[in-house]
């Protein structure tokens, strides 16, 4: 196993707990990048575990809503997130949830567009400012945020993973990671990627035009 002088030291941050602080701000950036094209009315927080007993005492709170926010783990404006939300007119509030059998810093973000949408998204902190993102938008997941993402909803059909790939490396994208899984033969499929470049939005529309998919949902890399 690889480990990096980050998993031992940690990120350099604003906050007193890698796990409680530059952790939960990544899981509030990973949301920010699914919906930064979009305006941001208001977000709900369902915290498990001790990420909900730890919520103001370690600045979780103040972490989560300003990755929301769009801000990095060392921003100096991260102590001030909830008051910066409040300026913009975004709502926002928080609760204890038990999300069941899941890491003890585990949180479930659902954000509200003007749009009308709502983005969901489950992850946890699990440690040296390391997250892992299990759910998103109700579909299970395993990212780690290191890397640029793909998550690829389709129907299950016989070579897709590899003209999935294909189309990737014809766009010159190096894969780091690929997970499949599937309701059955021939049923709904999920198809995740993580990359060594971001994934562009001429290579999302050449995913999405493929005949058996039904939606492609792409994040970047989490700061």
């Amino acid at each position: 196993m690889n480990i990096s002088m980050f998993d031992i030291l940690g990120p350099i941050m604003i906050g007193p707990s890698s796990s409680h602080t530059a952790g939960a701000q990544r899981l509030g950036k990973a949301m920010y990048n699914m919906i930064a094209d979009k305006e941001l009315t208001s977000v709900h927080f369902m915290l498990h575990g001790s990420f909900h007993l730890t919520l103001r005492g370690h600045g979780t709170d103040r972490a989560l809503v300003g990755g929301v926010l769009g801000m990095n783990a060392y921003d100096p404006n991260l102590k001030n997130s909830l008051e910066i939300a409040k300026e913009r007119g975004v709502e926002v509030s928080f609760e204890g949830a038990d999300l069941g059998d899941v890491h003890p810093n585990t949180v479930r973000i659902l954000a509200h567009t003007s749009d009308g949408q709502i983005a969901s998204l489950m992850g946890s902190s699990i440690g040296g400012g390391n997250i892992e993102i299990t759910e998103i938008n109700g579909t299970a997941a395993k990212i780690s945020g290191k890397y640029p993402a793909a998550i690829i909803n389709h129907f299950d059909r016989l070579g897709i993973i590899s003209h999935i790939t294909s189309i990737l490396a014809i766009n010159q994208i190096n894969i780091a990671t690929v997970l499949n899984s599937r309701d059955a033969t021939g049923k709904h499929a999920v198809t995740m990627i993580e990359t060594e470049a971001p994934i562009t939005d001429m290579v999302k529309r050449e995913l999405e035009s493929m005949t058996a998919v039904k939606n492609v949902v792409t994040m970047d890399r989490i700061d």
